[in-house]
């Protein structure tokens, strides 16, 4: 585990169970669905990885990260506005996973992973991502309002402006 302060980017090295194409977008049933999915992988819906591949998960308040621990290729990024559920699957603790909506389509998948010691805490972190990002998202809308707001303003303000010059000129 390591924290990096410069970024706010916070990894753990896990194993890569697999990701799984999923119908609905949360639950704790979705995850024992998927790990049984893994467990007997079809090829059309399942990206299984093979001998359960060791990665680094980066995790901010923008997104999350997989990349291959040895050669750190990249094999997923989600943006964690994406993220809709995350848990520790009950029957086995040691495994845990979270759902996304894919970026450019209207697909979701869950992304398995396995951690000896690490994967309540993952799945709180992953938690606190997500409600810092969507305080994050909540306040820059909020502003779009106020900003758009005093642009009607400022339209009005030198609409009548425009009017009271062109009375002053009549006069």
């Amino acid at each position: 585990m390591s924290d990096n302060e410069e970024d706010n980017e916070i990894s753990f090295a896990v194993k890569l169970l697999g990701r799984v194409e999923v119908l609905r977008s949360d639950g704790i049933q979705v995850l024992a669905e998927a790990v049984e999915s893994v467990k007997n992988s079809d090829k059309d819906s399942v990206e299984k990885v093979q001998k359960k591949n060791k990665v680094h998960l980066f995790l901010s308040s923008s997104g999350i990260d997989i990349l291959e621990k040895k050669t750190k290729y990249m094999l997923y990024t989600c943006p964690i506005s994406t993220v809709s559920f995350c848990g520790v699957l009950p029957a086995t603790p040691k495994v845990f996973g979270f759902v996304a909506k894919h970026p450019a389509s209207d697909m979701y998948h869950c992304y398995l992973f396995q951690s000896q010691k690490f994967s309540h805490t993952l799945v709180s972190l992953i938690g606190d991502a997500f409600r810092v990002g969507k305080k994050e998202e909540n306040v820059r809308g909020q502003r779009d309002l106020i900003v758009e707001a005093l642009r009607h303003k400022n339209k009005v303000l030198q609409r009548e402006n425009s009017e009271l010059r062109q009375r002053l000129e009549e006069k």
